[in-house]
């Protein structure tokens, strides 16, 4: 008889585990929708129009960047906006050298 109690004791005990576990899943889900909200809250979204002018962020990796060099390149001149994001863009007086960029 003892095993037997012992052993819905332990199936309790299992049952009880399984259940922190959801829940602590749930709580995550929550958390990371909280934060998600919270930080898509500040963020404005970008409107490009063809003929505006734009700066290029160039974030290639280099071992030994200058501390002060700008990472920025430009003026460009944007050619044509795609429905996906991307934009094209060159520089003014150069409009035969056209490139694509992600537009985010």
């Amino acid at each position: 008889m003892d095993a037997t109690l012992a052993g819905e004791k332990r199936l309790l005990k299992l049952n009880e585990l399984e259940e922190w576990r959801e829940r602590a899943y749930d709580n995550a889900v929550l958390y990371k929708a909280r934060t998600k909200r919270h930080h898509d809250k500040g963020l404005v979204p970008k409107v490009f129009q063809p003929g505006q002018l734009v700066l290029l962020f160039n974030s290639r990796l280099r071992l030994f960047p200058g501390k002060l060099k700008s990472r920025w390149s430009g003026p460009f001149l944007i050619k044509e906006v795609f429905f996906h994001g991307a934009i094209e863009i060159y520089k003014p007086g150069d409009e035969a050298n056209t490139f694509e960029v992600n537009g985010q």
